[in-house]
């Protein structure tokens, strides 16, 4: 059984609140994009001598700590917990996803943990019952459960459709070798309300958001990370209409009306160009 996990960016990200339990209350607009993770499961053999019911075997990236601990086998063990008879299996999980970028890896790994095994082990979720599961698990695993434009309130988990359709924009991404833990992002953040909701800004011509459109990380995670200010800038001297930092980075990405290649502006780093 395999499945090809996708990765997201944000369109607009506020933080809004902080929450009595710690977490902060987000408004955005998630954009499924076609960068894709590869996650192949398969049983156990009857006699396979593991102590777990689950194991994985991550590649393509180096793992620190360990990988027994990655979102898919967590995601199992949530459902092995009200589904006892699921089978034990091995996993692999193959990472064309940028990670510590901002663009959802882990967490539409383990979304799509729960979508392959509801479907092949036949749970008969459904697809609000999946989404309960993946916000158990991260703020973001939600949308990959539906893989489609959604507004994103709450932690994330709160989903309601966006008509928006970006077909015929290309999306240039550049992730820099520049991790930003997500504890760091938020430390520095002061909540507030936007002006504008991101759900109304993305209903507007793409040439307006601009100067609507903002990511509030943006402000604190440049300071830190100035070379990330300097790869936007960059993304619009090459024609970007609209670029920002997707979720709290590092990766950002830029919509252009033709394809581009990033390869040679940012040698070195993780580049591509999708058409949408």
């Amino acid at each position: 059984m395999i499945t090809f996990p996708i990765a997201k960016v944000n369109l607009g990200l506020n933080v809004v609140e902080r929450r009595p339990d710690g977490y902060h209350n987000l408004q955005t607009v998630f954009y499924p994009v076609g960068i894709k993770d590869a996650l192949e499961v398969f049983p156990m053999a009857e006699d396979f001598p593991s102590a777990v019911d689950c194991d994985i075997k991550v590649t393509n990236i180096d793992i620190e700590g360990d990988e027994q601990r990655n979102l898919v086998v967590k995601a199992y063990q949530l459902l092995k917990k009200d589904f006892p008879t699921l089978p034990r299996l091995h996993a692999h999980l193959y990472k064309g996803i940028p990670t510590q970028a901002g663009m959802g890896g882990g967490s539409s790994d383990a979304s799509a943990m729960l979508l392959l095994l509801n479907k092949e082990c036949h749970l008969g979720l459904s697809d609000q019952q999946l989404i309960q599961y993946a916000a158990q698990l991260g703020a973001d695993c939600a949308i990959f459960i539906l893989n489609r434009p959604a507004y994103a309130e709450g932690i994330g988990e709160i989903l309601s459709p966006v008509d928006i359709d970006l077909s015929g924009w290309y999306m240039g991404v550049v992730r820099p070798d520049i991790p930003v833990p997500t504890k760091e992002a938020f430390a520095h953040i002061t909540p507030q309300m936007p002006r504008k909701c991101c759900r109304d800004i993305v209903m507007q011509p793409v040439e307006t958001w601009k100067e609507e459109l903002i990511n509030d990380f943006e402000a604190s995670v440049f300071k830190v990370h100035p070379e990330l200010a300097i790869i936007k800038e960059k993304l619009y001297q090459l024609g970007a209409v609209y670029a920002a930092m997707s979720g709290s980075g590092s990766a950002l990405f830029g919509l252009f009306r033709q394809p581009i290649d990033l390869s040679t502006p940012f040698e070195g780093m993780f580049t591509t160009c999708l058409k949408l």
